[in-house]
């Protein structure tokens, strides 16, 4: 287990990406809106930035199997495991569709990275599109 206290977002977002990039499960200790923690088992399939700047992870929660957004800086604790994604999630065209995103409080950026690119790499060009 890894506490978020004891790192740099950097890092613990660079090993959420590589988790996202292995298709590796995450468990994570969250703190709510409410100010009560819950512990979720997701599966990362999107890194976001919202409107007002914070880093978002776009998961499919195991224990519900819906879609959510989860902020990077309400992240207590994490556990990467080495099994596969078990939620079949519904294609990017019809979940993701401008349309039927909420109008307020989240934006996208699309960043691009070369495909060899190693983890640290993309951390670069992703801290310098959220600069932008």
């Amino acid at each position: 287990m890894k506490y978020t206290a004891n790192e740099t977002q950097t890092k613990t977002l660079t090993r959420l990406i590589g988790a996202l990039d292995k298709h590796h499960p995450v468990t994570i200790t969250y703190t709510k809106a409410d100010s009560t923690q819950t512990i979720r088992t997701i599966e990362i399939h999107d890194i976001k930035v919202s409107n007002a700047g914070d880093i978002l992870i776009a998961a499919m929660d195991r224990e519900t199997g819906e879609r959510r957004d989860f902020r990077l800086d309400r992240i207590q604790t994490y556990t990467i495991h080495r099994t596969s994604y078990l939620i079949t999630r519904e294609p990017a065209t019809t979940q993701d569709a401008p349309a039927k995103r909420p109008a307020q409080g989240i934006a996208t950026v699309t960043v691009l990275y070369p495909v060899d690119a190693p983890t640290a790499r993309r951390i670069a060009i992703l801290a310098h599109r959220l600069a932008a």
